[in-house]
């Protein structure tokens, strides 16, 4: 049997006022006044004497038994003991200008890079029809986006539906003054976030379309710190190293496709993962990237361990139960058997 405990255990302490109780109601003024009794302790002495205090007592342990109801006793039903494989993961995701090219999707210029990425990132996470695998109910998964700096969107959490749901909230960066690429802020700050974890296997899952040209940190530097971390670094190249179609305003205000120049640093992107002891992909389309993900997939695991109480048995109407049943009891019997005259 579990052992019993309480909500609030410090509310045992009024059960310390029994005696105090017990004191004031053996307190009875008479309306005979004696010389001496000695004479009275000579008889015999009947049980209704004998038993004049049980009132008081039964008082006394009224408080006692409803100090311990208010105190909250229960006993957990069951602990129900989860064992899982699972692996921390960090996706960082690039959401800069240049992620609104659309050359993913063959045959279709109506969905940048970024929307694919939400896709594919959702199919791996939750495990929907696609080409990315079968999810990752058991992993604790994050979400960097970074542009001209890092953003931290959702903590390492197992609680998919809201890390989909901040994914697809994310959008393109609209300002000129938030725009960039800022791979080595993206990358610290995620490996910052797997340093806590204690899962045995942490990694991150770095996308990005462009070159690194903004934020403070140097990604091989981040590199290093992750490696430093056991933390390894799955780098993924997404788009055209090249022309590729982006959306911009003709000077009548209308949005037409235009090849612009775009590129990827591979070099830097392959350095990172080989730092970190991870793999570098490239990902000139949409199959592709979900292939990526399906080989991340099937990355090795680590067991992760809970212990949940599910619910509890409430004790405390026994007690409340107990202590009005003395309290009527000492009552009626202060009111008749041991009545005394006032």
């Amino acid at each position: 049997m579990s052992e019993i405990e309480f909500r609030d255990p410090w509310l045992l302490l009024l059960s310390l006022l029994a005696p105090l109780v017990f004191v004031w109601a053996s307190r009875r003024p008479s309306m005979l006044v004696y010389s001496s009794l000695a004479i009275l302790d000579q008889g015999p002495r009947s049980v209704r004497v004998r038993l004049a205090k049980l009132p008081a007592l039964l008082m006394a342990l009224t408080l006692i038994a409803l100090s311990i109801a208010i105190a909250g006793p229960r006993t957990p039903d069951a602990e129900t003991r989860i064992s899982r494989e699972g692996v921390a993961i960090m996706m960082v995701v690039d959401h800069s200008s240049s992620m609104n090219a659309r050359d993913l999707v063959k045959d279709d210029q109506s969905v940048d890079r970024l929307q694919v990425v939400k896709q594919v990132f959702r199919q791996f996470v939750l495990g929907e029809e696609g080409t990315a695998g079968k999810g990752r109910p058991d992993d604790t998964i994050g979400l960097i986006a970074f542009a001209g700096y890092a953003d931290s969107l959702c903590p390492l959490t197992l609680d998919h539906g809201n890390l989909v749901a901040m994914l697809d909230d994310l959008e393109l960066v609209r300002r000129e003054d938030e725009d960039g690429t800022a791979i080595g802020d993206g990358l610290a700050l995620a490996v910052e976030r797997l340093r806590r974890s204690e899962a045995k296997s942490r990694i991150v899952i770095l996308l990005t379309d462009g070159v690194n040209n903004a934020g403070a940190i140097v990604p091989k530097e981040a590199a290093e710190v992750a490696a430093a971390n056991n933390i390894k670094v799955y780098s993924i190249g997404a788009g055209t190293n090249g022309l590729a179609p982006i959306p911009m305003q003709d000077p009548f205000g209308r949005m037409r496709l235009v090849r612009a120049e775009v590129e990827i640093d591979e070099e830097t992107l392959t350095e990172i993962a080989d730092v970190t002891g991870g793999q570098y992909f490239r990902a000139v389309d949409i199959d592709a990237l979900g292939e990526i993900y399906g080989q991340i997939d099937r990355l090795e695991r680590t067991k992760v361990t809970e212990f949940r109480y599910l619910q509890y048995t409430e004790h405390y109407g026994t007690f409340a139960l107990l202590g009005l049943c003395l309290m009527g009891t000492a009552v009626v019997l202060g009111s008749t058997v041991f009545r005394t005259l006032p």
